[in-house]
């Protein structure tokens, strides 16, 4: 049992799925069994929610817009006001884990906010023209507004830096990402692997295999385009005549056989 007397609330974007930001979120409630979670809106599916440990979260306002649960995407902005909306006023230590907004939410001087980092917002930042192109947003006055949205989530992005007391990084690549972007070090600390649930295997067999959410900027898509492009041996032939056969979805993942 954890004897932290502190009050503490942990805080994340949003709760759609089951996915390697929420085993992050998932160990933070194992440290910190009796915090708050905090999310901006709130999807996740029954049987995805025993990582919680049966804590309900609290959400923001946007929880009570269809719309805004339904389509965050296109409520960026909506979601960065709502996100400031939540009191940490009660909390001793904040610890956030965001990849977009949760970093944003205001505490005082004498409240400690760590955020846990998986990325600055990419589609604000670097991949901001990766993703308009996907979202064919690249053009005419819906581009533009589009680009107007992303112009504010930036301003927003950096402002809300200044409120971290301490970062933490995913990775090496990450706490680049946030020198980049905030001018801020961060301490790397990888983020947790079930070891235990993994065996040594000498005798492999010859597949590749890749796994990550369903989501443009991980490129699954161009994983399948690089195996279809590789020469002309009869594999490959046959990768582009069956793709059905050799790439199929369990689970949830997409795996990509050669």
């Amino acid at each position: 049992m954890h004897s932290d007397q502190r009050k503490i609330a942990l805080i994340y974007d949003k709760l759609d799925v089951y996915g390697g930001g929420e085993r992050v979120l998932e160990q933070q409630i194992a440290m910190y069994p009796g915090a708050d979670v905090c999310v901006s809106v709130d999807n996740l599916k029954p049987e995805h929610r025993a990582f919680l440990q049966g804590k309900e979260p609290i959400t923001t306002f946007a929880q009570n817009l269809p719309l805004v649960r339904r389509y965050q995407r296109h409520f960026m902005l909506l979601l960065m006001f709502a996100i400031e909306q939540l009191d940490m006023s009660e909390y001793d230590l904040v610890l956030s884990g965001s990849a977009s907004i949760a970093k944003g939410v205001i505490t005082g001087p004498n409240q400690l906010h760590i955020s846990y980092v998986h990325s600055p917002m990419r589609f604000a930042w670097d991949l901001q023209h990766q993703y308009l192109g996907e979202a064919k947003l690249d053009k005419g006055l819906r581009g533009m507004m589009a680009r107007y949205m992303l112009h504010r989530a930036r301003g927003w992005d950096l402002r809300t830096s200044n409120g971290v007391d301490h970062f933490i990084a995913n990775s090496q690549f990450i706490a680049r990402r946030i020198w980049k972007v905030y001018r801020r070090e961060a301490t790397v600390i990888y983020p947790p692997v079930n070891v235990d649930g993994f065996a040594l295997r000498t005798n492999k067999e010859p597949f590749y295999l890749t796994a990550s959410r369903m989501v443009p900027y991980k490129k699954i898509t161009a994983i399948v385009e690089a195996f279809k492009a590789r020469g002309t041996s009869p594999l490959i032939a046959e990768l582009e005549r069956v793709v059905d056969e050799m790439v199929r979805v369990a689970d949830g993942v997409r795996s990509a056989a050669r």
